[in-house]
């Protein structure tokens, strides 16, 4: 069998944690990848990954690669992505994804790259998933995080189950969102995409609970959250109130939400900025079924990694030393 190539990509921020870094490669190389790129690791200028140009040349490359990978990954987010919208061709990087079946994934600030992919590139699916220093790099490496991404990278289907409120929801589209501010940040413009009757998901980190529902009204008010079948809710890490929200938290905020559109509001989505997260593939069909506190979120259809190379074994943690 082949080795597993695994490009890394930093479209955004600069990877401040060297060693989580090399964990991460650690772990990869361990479950049987070849990693490449590396020079990514090396890259910085003020808090980027290294220039506009150096970054938007990094995505442009995987159009033109004579020798693509199977997997290109993030190694973080941050910021910066927004920076290189204008300058990506993303029908060739959209056409050579399709072409080639290179698994692109990311999450974070990483959602500008798989919006305007959609909006522009032709809609290829790409995955909302963990990243090289965050997740595959973390002290701990989390087995729920491990599993789910390499279940769903190896095979055309997955299921993802969790506990939630009591409601009852059984809807189907295209599965798609990403970060909330990120999301929210290019609507009206042309690498916002539309999606209509989607399952939509987002989730966020270090908002205080009113501009997360400002950012949520956002969505309903420009019309494109009624469009959806259903809104998942997932992480919301470190968004906490301030003494003067006076009891306003973000429950409430999320309350404020479901009272105000038709559209079902689904909580506890395991994704986000928590070590435990599930790998979602972005423009890939879905069915959501909720009932009696518990919801499943089956996909299917969407680019996986071919049978002829090496694949991390989901149930089996890559040891390190």
């Amino acid at each position: 069998m082949d080795p597993l190539r695994i490009r890394l990509i930093a479209p955004s921020g600069y990877p401040h944690d060297r060693a989580a870094m090399a964990r991460g490669m650690a772990r990869l190389e361990a479950a049987g990848g070849a990693v490449e790129g590396k020079e990514a690791l090396d890259r910085t200028e003020l808090r980027f990954a290294g220039s506009d140009a150096e970054r938007a040349a990094e995505l442009n490359a995987l159009a033109r690669d004579e020798h693509p990978p199977h997997l290109a990954m993030a190694v973080r987010g941050g910021y910066g992505a927004t920076r290189l919208l204008e300058h990506v061709d993303w029908a060739a990087l959209g056409a050579r994804l399709r072409e080639s079946g290179t698994l692109l994934m990311g999450h974070s600030d990483f959602t500008a790259i798989q919006l305007a992919l959609h909006a522009l590139g032709g809609a290829p699916i790409t995955f909302g998933g963990p990243m090289l220093g965050a997740d595959f790099g973390r002290p701990e490496l989390h087995g729920f995080m491990w599993e789910h991404c390499w279940r769903t990278l190896g095979q055309p289907t997955s299921t993802a189950r969790w506990t939630t409120g009591e409601q009852q929801v059984d809807v189907e589209g295209p599965l798609w969102g990403g970060n909330l501010a990120v999301l929210c940040s290019l609507i009206g413009t042309p690498y916002f995409p539309r999606i209509d009757g989607g399952i939509l998901y987002v989730e966020d980190i270090g908002e205080p609970p009113f501009r997360i529902e400002r950012l949520l009204y956002q969505l309903k008010l420009s019309g494109v959250l009624d469009r959806q079948q259903a809104l998942l809710l997932g992480h919301f890490t470190h968004c906490r109130p301030a003494h003067y929200d006076n009891g306003y938290d973000l429950p409430e905020a999320f309350a404020q939400l479901a009272r105000e559109t038709r559209v079902p509001v689904v909580h506890g989505l395991p994704w986000g900025h928590e070590p435990d997260k599930l790998t979602l593939p972005f423009g890939a069909q879905a069915r959501l079924r909720v009932a009696g506190g518990s919801a499943e979120l089956s996909f299917s259809g969407y680019p996986h990694l071919p049978a002829s190379v090496v694949r991390p074994d989901p149930g089996r943690l890559p040891e390190i030393t």
